[in-house]
């Protein structure tokens, strides 16, 4: 299963509130057009309505990509996904590792190379470093750190780093050739009338800048 992170370019996350046609039908799209990794984020449902819907997710990613859940390691469990993504102030990684074992996938939110440290020797198989870039998506997400933070934690850490604030198809070659390995792009894909077409043109960009 973890061997899989090697090999994801845009990594797609759910948001209902930005989604036109329903978060089922953007993770399709989302699918068909190449995308290897899928974030669950759901922060206004009760925990049945996101076990339920979670679910639902899991199996139209099937074996296609790893499926993990935003925050909630009881979600997690219950619907039996590929793991969680957890944020500074979630539930600490040594504990989420207990309650999933080691062949569950646990990536970390960070903003300094310390972080990534930190998450690196926790035990963490990837790192999200955010927000690259100053974002509207989430209002939380803190000051931008620019590329120059992704250029410090590459030569810091060997985890994946997914580049996630701001970005779009514009940027994101700059991301991936600052040492990002993926870049998640909520509204501008979400946002937009065709996902599958919007993704599709992340996918190729990614792969262009690791070649070009």
């Amino acid at each position: 299963m973890k061997k899989k992170l090697r090999y994801i370019d845009y990594y797609f996350i759910t948001d209902p509130r930005l989604s036109r046609k329903g978060i089922a039908s953007d993770v399709a799209c989302a699918l068909r057009a190449g995308c290897r990794i899928v974030q669950y984020r759901e922060k206004e449902k009760s925990a049945k309505d996101m076990i339920d819907e979670a679910s639902r997710i899991k199996g139209i990613c099937g074996n296609k990509a790893l499926f993990l859940i935003n925050d909630r390691v009881d979600v997690a469990l219950a619907v039996d996904a590929d793991g969680v993504h957890l944020g500074q102030e979630d539930m600490d990684l040594k504990t989420a590792r207990k309650l999933l074992g080691e062949k569950k996938v646990i990536g970390i939110t960070v903003h300094t190379l310390e972080e990534a440290l930190k998450a690196e020797n926790d035990g963490a198989d990837y790192v999200a470093v955010s927000p690259i870039y100053t974002t509207g998506t989430k209002t939380d997400a803190g000051k931008a750190c620019g590329t120059g933070m992704i250029e410090k934690i590459r030569g810091g850490i060997k985890l994946p780093i997914v580049a996630i604030g701001g970005i779009g198809k514009k940027n994101a070659p700059d991301a991936i050739r600052a040492g990002a390995d993926s870049v998640a792009a909520i509204s501008a894909v979400l946002c937009s009338d065709d996902v599958e077409k919007e993704v599709g043109e992340f996918v190729a960009s990614i792969k262009r800048s690791r070649t070009g």
